[in-house]
């Protein structure tokens, strides 16, 4: 899957989703970002590299498991699949409602 699939994938799940009140990001390494706008109703994708408030950091092939329900994202932080920098317990509302 590439980012861009894994950008419209992530837009259809927060679509539905009420207002995050944060920006955050996916940071994938060398495979690109995924920065969201979960302040707007609904969430937005924003282009390019943002200072966000949430940054999820993974491999592209963990947030792909993730979005298709097949790694827990609370077990690929457990493991160090997925870290995260900034709030906590916005990290895990954003993981729940990103689980398939």
């Amino acid at each position: 899957m590439s980012v861009d699939n894994l950008k419209n994938k992530i837009k259809e799940k927060l679509k539905y989703a009420p207002p995050l009140g944060v920006t955050f990001k996916f940071d994938f390494g060398g495979d690109g970002v995924i920065a969201v706008d979960g302040k707007q109703n609904p969430a937005t994708i924003i282009e390019g590299n943002i200072d966000a408030d949430i940054i999820f950091t993974c491999d592209l092939s963990v947030m792909e498991a993730i979005i298709d329900g097949t790694q827990d994202p609370t077990m690929a932080f457990m493991t160090g699949k997925l870290k995260v920098k900034g709030s906590m317990r916005n990290a895990l509302k954003l993981a729940s409602l990103l689980e398939d």
